[in-house]
C-alpha cells in the first residue's frame, strides 16, 4: 500500500525507537497487547483539536480515525486508481469496495469519455454534458 515518504519516515523512527509487537503492530499497550480504543480515541480528540480551528472543528470532518481511511479509499479512486488495486490496499473485494465508495466513482463518466478518445487519437475536447 502507498505511504507518503513523510510518514514512512515518521513510522520507521516509532520502529526504531520502540520495535514493534509480536504481531507486527506498530502500536501495542502499556502490557503488550492491542491499544484499547478509548486510548485512540483520547488521543485522536487531543489531535484533532490541536489541528482544526473555526468551522473545520465544529464540524463532523475527521471526527473518528477510521474517517482518515475512508477518505484514503476515497482519494485513491477519485485519482483514477485502478478499483482492483484500491480493493486489494484495502482489503475489500472489488464488489464491496464499490458498493461503499460508488460516490466517488459517479461522475467521472465524462473523464472516461476523454481518456476513451485519447486513446483513439481524438484529442478534442467534448462539452459536459449530463450523464
Amino acid at each position: 500500500m502507498p505511504c507518503p515518504p513523510e510518514l514512512t519516515a515518521i513510522l520507521l523512527g516509532h520502529v526504531d525507537e520502540f520495535g514493534v509487537a509480536e504481531d507486527g503492530r506498530f502500536f501495542r499497550g502499556v502490557r503488550g497487547g492491542p491499544v484499547p480504543l478509548i486510548t485512540w480515541q483520547r488521543v485522536w480528540t487531543v489531535a484533532r483539536a490541536r489541528t482544526f480551528t473555526g468551522p473545520a472543528a465544529r464540524s463532523p470532518l475527521a471526527g473518528r480515525p477510521y474517517d482518515l481511511r475512508h477518505a484514503c479509499v476515497s482519494t485513491w479512486l477519485a485519482s483514477g486508481v485502478d478499483p482492483n488495486q484500491v480493493a486489494e490496499w484495502a482489503g475489500h473485494s472489488v464488489d464491496v469496495l464499490l458498493r461503499i465508495y460508488s460516490t466517488v466513482v459517479d461522475g467521472r463518466r465524462q473523464d472516461a469519455l476523454q481518456k476513451i478518445e485519447e486513446a483513439l487519437g481524438h484529442n478534442r475536447k467534448r462539452p459536459n454534458k449530463a450523464d
